[in-house]
Formats: structure tokens, sequence, C-alpha cells
């Protein structure tokens, strides 16, 4: 599904990822997890093809078609999706009228007709009742006002709405409490399916408490520096990061 080959980044001259390689196969959950200043949000940030980033060597391949070449809204149209560690406010567009405009772009990308007003309010209403979003919420402007656990139930309302084949998941945990957490791994959790993958990258263990990960990589120094499966990640809870971050430098 997805296949990065020695991924070269820098911001502002300063070398962010350096030779970073990573697979990530159809139907499988990876997490990264690294300490802070590893690289792992700019990873998120330059797969979905946020500018800012300078790639200076290195391939990013989408179901073996390489991506770099093409901006945000293509990789989107191509089924990447990123939420956001910190999803932004948008004053004055509404949400269900974001979620009609991002829904119905992506059917128009796949040549699949627009959905009608009836059949979306049907869809959005299904997947809102799963996450515990009120139709209030649905009536405000996207984000606007809400905590940070409705922002981050929001993104997984988009996420469910639009069926990507590749959901990166950029430190979703952050500021969440247990309950905002419980509903929002439900709601990744019904979304594992064998022609989907999930990138899920976090600090700590608890998220992975929720959504539990096929394979388990560590970044240290803009790098993977160890792959293995789920007790990885309670090595590291146990552990911390020390030892890697020594073997990275």
């Amino acid at each position: 599904m997805l296949e990065i080959k020695n991924l070269h980044v820098e911001v502002e001259g300063k070398k962010i990822l350096d030779g970073l390689s990573l697979t990530v196969k159809a139907g499988e959950v990876a997490a990264i997890m690294g300490p802070n200043g590893s690289g792992k949000s700019t990873l998120s940030y330059v797969v979905a093809g946020r500018e800012d980033y300078e790639v200076t060597a290195g391939e990013i391949l989408l179901e073996g078609e390489n991506i770099l070449e093409m901006d945000a809204s293509e990789r989107a149209a191509r089924g990447l999706f990123l939420a956001f560690q910190y999803p932004v406010e948008i004053p004055g567009v509404g949400t269900m009228t974001f979620l009609k405009s991002a829904l119905n772009a992506q059917r128009k990308s796949r040549g699949e007709p627009e959905l009608q007003t009836p059949e979306l309010m049907k869809r959005v209403r299904e997947a809102a009742k799963r996450l515990e979003i009120s139709q209030d919420m649905l009536k405000r402007a996207l984000n606007v006002g809400f905590s940070g656990g409705e922002k981050k139930r929001m993104e997984i309302l988009q996420m469910a709405l639009l069926e990507p084949k590749l959901a990166i998941m950029d430190e979703t945990d952050s500021g969440l409490d247990i309950d905002a957490l419980r509903i929002v791994a439900q709601g990744v959790n019904t979304l594992r399916a064998k022609e989907r993958a999930f990138l899920v990258i976090t600090h700590y263990q608890r998220l992975l408490n929720y959504i539990k990960p096929d394979t388990v990589h560590v970044m240290a120094a803009g790098r993977i520096v160890k792959t293995g499966g789920p007790e990885l990640a309670l090595e590291l809870e146990k552990n911390g990061y020390r030892d890697y971050v020594s073997e990275a430098a």
C-alpha cells in the first residue's frame, strides 16, 4: 500500500528525515513511536503533500505510484487521508457544507456521481451516531468551539465518510481524555479492512491499547531504527527511547 524508500527531507536547510524507509501493507495497522524531534509529524506532512518541506532524495509510493509530484488534493483523490494532531477551526464554513464538498470532490475524481443531500444526510447521521457526534455539532461551523475530543471525533467522521485507502493518524491521542480516546479508537477500528491501511503516529502505548497495531516502528533522528510487533510498544513504555536515540546519534 505505502512504500517509502530512502526519504531525505529538509526544512530551511535543516535535515529532518535522514534516509527513512518504511513499508505498510494493505490491511495493516502500523504504529510509529519515537521521541519529540524524531521527525514523526514531518513524515506525515510530507506523505500528505504539505508544502514547505524539501524532499532532497527518495520516493513515496502509494499502491506502486510515486506521489511526490502530486499536490495534496491529488494525493487525497488517490485515497490518502491525514488526521491532524491539532485540527483547525474554519469559521464561516458549515460542517455539513464541508463534508458534502469533500465527499463529492472525491467521488468526482473517481468518476462517480455526486451524492444528493438526502443520501448524504443519511450517511453522516449514521456515522455521527457511532462517534457520539451530536446533531448540534453538525449544524455549526467546522470545529469552531469544539473541544479537543470533539475535533478528533469530527476528523474520524470525515475519514469514515471518505473511506480512504491509507489513513495517517498524527498523534490523534493528544489532548484526549479516556472516554474521547475510546470513542475515537472505536471509530478507527470499525474502518479496519483488508483493502485499507493505517499509519498511527504516537508517543504513548495507551492509544495502542485501543487500536491494536500489527507492526510497531521506532523512529529516531529522522529514520526507522527498529521494527517489531505490538510487544515493542510495551518495551518502549517500560524503558523509554534512550537506547534507540543513542543508536541513531
